[in-house]
């Protein structure tokens, strides 16, 4: 080998060692940089001549565990969800307040029992009275505002689902943005590594927000896509737009319909064209947009139906009343009369029958509906699994319900009929009837739950809670279910705010005796003994087997529910971090910067730069010699 190619081996060698101290500058100077990756050169040997060869620098490696970095991705979406799901909850929580303590749901309920059985004992103190008053005001004002708790949190859900929105397509963007510096690219230099730390930093930051598979090309550039497959980056990146609606409330809600939904949905807007819904057709199923979008649709409008079944079911208990038919006879035919005079909107007639051919008891509720747009409705309109529901439009009048009655009917063998009011009736009589001497079927009983709104109408029950000052019946209308949001509309009614007497005086002719405690005794015993069902919408039972149980003790059951709702998801969220501090500790150990590893490579680097200074200076002695020589 010449001298001179001993020279530049020697000269390669101090190149590659000068590239290589640069490189352990910028580990150790960025050793504390989020997202950067540690650098190293690529050097290679070529060969020299006949003998010996040099080195070349080949580029700049990034030493990254690629596993670790997927696996690290998809934790980061998991987490986020666990995490903002796991705060959500502790809100709730919050919101509903702590169990035994003062300021809860349990607690003012337990106020409002102790207040009725302390007017139960003394029917005629007006304190008492007014004590059953103020209790039901306060009970009433505790589900107002667990509602607006409720809501606000939905809220939050919706203007997170809005900043993130924003978000994503910010690092969209840059990730497209660097994916076109990269173009045509192929080995990777400084300035390239560098860009491709930039850019794995937006890929996680578009991971917390969504789950998302990456898939990376031989000129370095990604592609980005949801794990149900939708393409969110390539050369271009697409664009995702978020329809806020405004203010939340327990009647707002998400539908796949635009024209029946008032939440705000996601789509996504491709950049050759064409667009999606994201949020109809589930592609998004982890990160912090899922975690919004199960929040504002799902685990909280679960938590608005809790305690708007439970402020239903109370006023309904205390408000409801049943009548039994009158039974009647034509000819051969046997069955009730009933007095329709105080059925309301959302009201329901009663009817069971037998079926001798198949055997089969049949439960029917015919409610009544002033909307003929909600028709049909269905077997969830009322609770109890065993009820044949039928809506009945009475907007026209009574010959338009037997018509329509007979006609729903008729076929199974009972026959509808309209009655002149007979004895205190002063409405309204509907009659039912069995098909006589085929005895195919046998009308077994018949009655009709009435909404009380009189205060002094003759009997204990009353309108203690109102829909806002007006009763609650029930009621379905073409804006849903009269049920829905009125945990944040319940009120004490206001009869009873300006006549605290009419607690116990439930009639004025004749007057009720002083010191009767019959409505006392009857509130009473509906708070703490009737036995009522709740919906399954409220996550408590099933629409096959609803829960039934007492005021009580639904809301005991609802509330624990809540309660180990939200333990469950604080363990799910710190076991996901765990997962996720693991896999990240597991990235810095391959990926991240170590001190003390540059310190020793650069002593090394230090020893070789010395040993090719002292080649090239053995070179330069020998060509002295050579010239000395000569």
């Amino acid at each position: 080998m010449s001298l001179s190619q001993a020279l530049a081996t020697a000269m390669s060698g101090l190149r590659a060692n000068q590239a290589a101290l640069a490189l352990v500058s910028s580990n150790v100077a960025n050793a504390e940089t989020p997202g950067y990756v540690k650098k190293t050169l690529n050097t290679i040997a070529t060969t020299t001549a006949d003998y010996g060869s040099s080195v070349r620098i080949n580029g700049v490696n990034r030493e990254l565990d690629q596993f670790v970095q997927t696996q690290l991705r998809t934790e980061t979406s998991g987490a986020a969800y666990a995490d903002i799901r796991s705060s959500f909850l502790a809100n709730l929580q919050g919101v509903y307040g702590d169990p035994d303590s003062t300021g809860t749901l349990e607690s003012a309920l337990n106020a409002l029992t102790t207040a009725v059985q302390a007017l139960s004992t003394s029917p005629d103190s007006q304190s008492a009275r007014i004590g059953v008053v103020n209790a039901a005001q306060t009970l009433a004002q505790q589900l107002n505002a667990t509602s607006q708790g409720i809501q606000a949190l939905r809220g939050s859900a919706e203007t997170g689902l809005s900043n993130a929105v924003s978000t994503a397509n910010n690092a969209m963007a840059q990730i497209a943005t660097i994916n076109n510096q990269l173009a045509g690219g192929g080995q990777t230099d400084a300035s390239t590594a560098a860009l491709l730390d930039q850019r794995d930093q937006y890929i996680t930051q578009l991971s917390q927000l969504m789950d998302i598979r990456v898939v990376t090309n031989d000129n370095n550039q990604v592609s980005v896509f949801t794990n149900s497959g939708v393409q969110l980056v390539g050369v271009q990146a697409a664009k995702l737009s978020f329809n806020a609606q405004g203010t939340v409330t327990p009647n707002t809600s998400w539908n796949a319909d635009p024209s029946k939904s008032n939440l705000g949905t996601i789509s996504i807007d491709f950049p050759n064209g064409g667009s999606m819904d994201l949020v109809s057709t589930g592609s998004i199923r982890s990160g912090a947009i899922a975690a919004y979008l199960e929040l504002r649709d799902n685990t909280l409008v679960q938590a608005q139906a809790q305690v708007d079944q439970l402020a239903a079911s109370m006023s309904s208990a205390l408000s409801d009343q049943t009548t039994s038919g009158t039974a009647a006879t034509s000819g051969a035919q046997s069955g009730f009369d009933l007095d329709l005079s105080g059925l309301q909107t959302g009201n329901v007639v009663h009817v069971s029958y037998t079926d001798s051919i198949t055997g089969q008891t049949h439960n029917l509720s015919l409610v009544r509906v002033d909307d003929p747009s909600v028709l049909p409705l269905s077997n969830s309109a009322t609770i109890d699994p065993n009820d044949e529901v039928l809506g009945i439009d009475f907007s026209g009048g009574m010959s338009s319900v037997v018509s329509q009655l007979n006609a729903a009917l008729g076929p199974a063998g009972l026959q509808f009929s309209s009655q002149p009011p007979s004895g205190s009736s002063t409405g309204p009589v509907l009659r039912v009837l069995d098909d006589g001497a085929t005895n195919r079927v046998d009308v077994t009983a018949a009655s009709v739950t009435t909404t009380a709104t009189s205060l002094t109408g003759g009997s204990p029950q009353l309108s203690l809670f109102t829909d806002g000052g007006q009763p609650y019946t029930g009621a379905i209308t073409a804006s849903g279910s009269q049920q829905t949001g009125l945990a944040a509309r319940i009120s004490v009614n206001p009869g009873l705010l300006a006549d605290p007497s009419r607690m116990t005086v439930y009639s004025t002719s004749p007057a009720t005796p002083s010191g009767d405690a019959t409505r006392a005794n009857f509130i009473l015993s509906q708070l703490n003994s009737a036995s009522l069902y709740y919906g399954p919408q409220t996550g408590v039972g099933t629409a096959a087997a609803p829960y039934k149980g007492t005021l009580l003790s639904f809301t005991q059951q609802m509330l624990s529910m809540q309660g180990n709702a939200a333990d469950a998801a604080k363990q799910l969220a710190d076991g996901q971090d765990v997962v996720l501090n693991t896999l990240q500790n597991k990235m810095n150990a391959t990926s991240g910067v170590n001190i003390d590893d540059e310190m020793a490579h650069l002593l090394s680097l230090q020893n070789a730069y010395s040993a090719n200074a002292r080649v090239m200076s053995a070179v330069k002695d020998m060509y002295t010699a050579l010239l000395q020589s000569i």
